[in-house]
């Protein structure tokens, strides 16, 4: 499975597979309409409180990660349900922030890959 990551607010190709929405919040300027996505993954996404203090720091970017790691841990069901979304296609994780490097994404692409049981036929 090929898990890619991109700006929302990028132009959409049709070739890109299925689009997951991984923030919690509606990023600003988009109509629900006009985002072309298959599934919102909003439980999935950092926990308001995580995601407000992250806020984009570089510096706490590690600490992030585990954070968000530790609540996808403590959310099997909300993995599960993602996990039956992106089955068997190319995926695109889509994000609202500007940062294209240190985002949750990005992070969710890595707990992915890393937990790739979880992609595994059940």
């Amino acid at each position: 499975m090929l898990i890619q990551t991109k700006r929302i607010y990028d132009e959409v190709d049709r070739h890109e597979g299925v689009r997951i929405l991984v923030d919690r919040l509606w990023p600003r300027g988009i109509k629900k309409a006009d985002a072309k996505i298959n599934f919102w993954a909003k439980k999935q996404a950092p926990s308001n409180e995580l995601r407000k203090w992250f806020n984009h720091d570089p510096t706490r970017w590690n600490e992030f990660r585990r954070r968000y790691f530790a609540e996808l841990d403590a959310n099997p069901d909300g993995v599960s349900e993602l996990q039956r979304q992106m089955r068997g296609t190319v995926v695109l994780f889509l994000f609202g922030s500007k940062e294209l490097k240190l985002n949750n994404a990005v992070a969710l692409k890595e707990y992915i890959e890393a937990h790739s049981e979880i992609l595994a036929p059940q």
